[in-house]
């Protein structure tokens, strides 16, 4: 399954694109929109750069609270190094600046696993106040392990994430993380993590605030499920999202034959492979204490072959 639709808010505020050459950005307060920039992905070289210099020059940045950047021309081969570049240079124009979403394509634009990222980090020390930071696309990413106070959520979308990324999360000093949401994908997109390398997540010694974990998306999601079962964080998280992945009967029971979860105010499991005897199970053991579940199988499919062998997909991968 692609992508289908754009970011439609951030940090609490209505997306907005900016407008492209010849035409005026709606006349509205700087700070009442998460601004969205972009360029056509099968535009000219420099063309997200010089829409951005546009952005400059026509908003008041220093009120600029949440910022989406969209497709740049070739993301398919290009990496968003120079968008990068170009926003850390900007750093002292946006003293306002809160929350940042680096990627944001549809399929149509780019599939997820053909989104060329890179080294992210300069943004997370250029910007020491940001509250919200997300990015899109696992091929290229870079993320080194990082001391930062403020940041509340952070938000990595991707088809297949690497083990590298997952050890620098859990190495990262967030004394501030209320919500972290990982998705993990498949190796064919370049997941190369294994459950151990979740360790330092799942324990959540440096992540003190952490009431929100997602872990999604998986082909690996019912030993995703074994390790959450167990794991210290779990204590104090009010919701727990292990949904969009191949999770199924042997996860969820995993999941409920370990620590209690009945203080859980969610329990997302979208997008699921569980027979409904386990589902039931799942619903009588959570629901009756107050906690919400989503068991939406969505569009979980599964395709059997001749010989037995069933096969079974994340929700997004490519």
């Amino acid at each position: 399954m692609s992508i289908g639709n754009h970011l439609n808010a951030l940090y609490g505020l209505p997306a907005y694109t900016f407008p492209g050459p010849g035409h005026e950005p709606r006349p509205v307060e700087p700070d009442t929109l998460a601004w969205r920039v972009g360029s056509d992905v099968y535009g000219s070289d420099g063309a997200w750069t010089a829409a951005f210099a546009r952005f400059c020059d026509t908003v008041d940045t220093t009120r600029v609270k949440a910022l989406i950047v969209g497709a740049w021309a070739e993301a398919y081969e290009e990496s968003s190094a120079a968008v990068i570049e170009a926003l850390v240079a900007a750093r002292d124009r946006f003293p306002a600046l809160r929350a940042l979403f680096l990627g944001d394509m549809v399929g149509e634009e780019c599939e997820i696993s053909w989104i060329n990222q890179s080294d992210v980090t300069p943004l997370l020390a250029a910007f020491p106040e940001l509250e919200e930071f997300g990015v899109r696309g696992g091929s290229g990413l870079v993320l080194s392990a990082v001391t930062h106070g403020a940041l509340r959520k952070l938000v990595i979308e991707t088809g297949g994430l690497s083990a590298a990324i997952v050890r620098a999360v859990g190495a990262s000093d967030l004394p501030a993380l209320v919500h972290l949401d990982l998705w993990l994908g498949t190796p064919e997109y370049g997941c190369d993590s294994e459950v151990a390398d979740l360790a330092p997540i799942l324990s959540g010694a440096r992540l003190p605030s952490l009431r929100h974990l997602a872990l999604r998306d998986s082909e690996i999601q019912d030993a995703v499920a074994g390790a959450v079962a167990a794991a210290p964080v779990v204590a104090r998280l009010e919701v727990l999202d292990l949904s969009m992945g191949v999770l199924t009967d042997e996860g969820a029971a995993a999941l409920l034959g370990g620590q209690p979860l009945t203080h859980l105010k969610k329990l997302d499991l979208h997008h699921h492979y569980l027979s409904e005897p386990v589902k039931e199970r799942v619903r009588q053991t959570l629901e009756a204490a107050g906690v919400e579940v989503d068991l939406d199988r969505g569009h979980a499919q599964e395709d059997a072959e001749d010989d037995g062998t069933v096969w079974r997909y994340i929700a997004v991968g490519e």
